[in-house]
């Protein structure tokens, strides 16, 4: 195993004297992939502030590597419809080189939006741009908070897929915020199931068989069936079947590759 890019011991959280985490051991090193699971109010977000050093623990001791570089997705991103500003513009926020910014959004499969104004996107297409900008600074560790937050299963079965797939190239680590257990299982290598402390961690198979587990979401074979979806066509990002011609021009104006 390597060495930790982030290592927390013993971190607990107060708000008003109400304990949000209480006795948090967790421990990241470069190329694993753990996912983070929980019901409402778990803590999985606060965990994920502690993380990104966003929001100071009540109590223990973290560290941070000193190579450590971190790319974050948020789980949402709020736009106001009248903010002019584009794809290409909210990119060059966080990286001044259009051609990297073009790079990663054609890794990511939405480089036709280019021009395309941010609050035109749907919610695939938004998540897609959000996953395009946490990785433009080539990070050793990603933090997905709810990645596949309002989209439809099959475009959530299409980021994950991506997603590992940009884990694989970056040899990255990757801490991932997840309600799909089903949908995660075979893309990471550790769950960690969560209720203000851990409750059990361990393989995806190990931890939808475990007890405390089963006590919070129910039994695995109802709560979390797999989803297989059987075509013959692609999908775009909005779920609809792809036009195979060369171009053609989506109902917001924007020119599609």
């Amino acid at each position: 195993m390597n060495a930790p890019l982030v290592k927390l011991s013993g971190i607990s959280k107060y708000f008003n004297g109400e304990k949000a985490l209480s006795a948090i051991d967790l421990s990241i090193s470069q190329g694993q992939i753990i996912t983070l699971i929980g019901p409402n109010g778990a803590g999985k977000t606060t965990l994920v502030k502690i993380v990104l050093g966003l929001v100071d623990a009540s109590e223990g001791a973290i560290y941070r590597s000193p190579d450590l570089r971190i790319g974050y997705m948020p789980q949402k991103l709020h736009i106001d419809t009248t903010l002019p500003i584009t794809l290409e513009r909210f990119l060059t926020l966080t990286e001044k080189s259009t051609k990297l910014c073009s790079a990663v959004l054609d890794e990511v499969g939405i480089l036709r939006l280019l021009h395309c104004p941010l609050s035109s996107l749907s919610g695939g297409e938004m998540q897609r741009a959000l996953l395009a900008r946490a990785i433009l600074r080539k990070p050793n560790f990603l933090v997905l908070d709810e990645p596949v937050q309002g989209v439809d299963v099959v475009g959530q079965e299409a980021l994950y897929a991506l997603i590992s797939q940009l884990h694989d190239r970056l040899n990255c680590a990757v801490l991932m915020v997840s309600h799909d257990l089903h949908l995660v299982m075979s893309s990471t290598n550790e769950v960690i199931c969560l209720n203000q402390h851990i409750c059990c961690h361990g393989r995806p198979d190990q931890v939808s068989n475990n007890p405390a587990f089963i006590e919070l979401f129910g039994d695995k074979t109802t709560a979390y069936t797999t989803y297989t979806h059987h075509h013959d066509h692609d999908h775009d990002l909005h779920g609809a079947v792809k036009n195979t011609g060369a171009a053609d021009i989506n109902e917001r104006g924007c020119l599609h590759d």
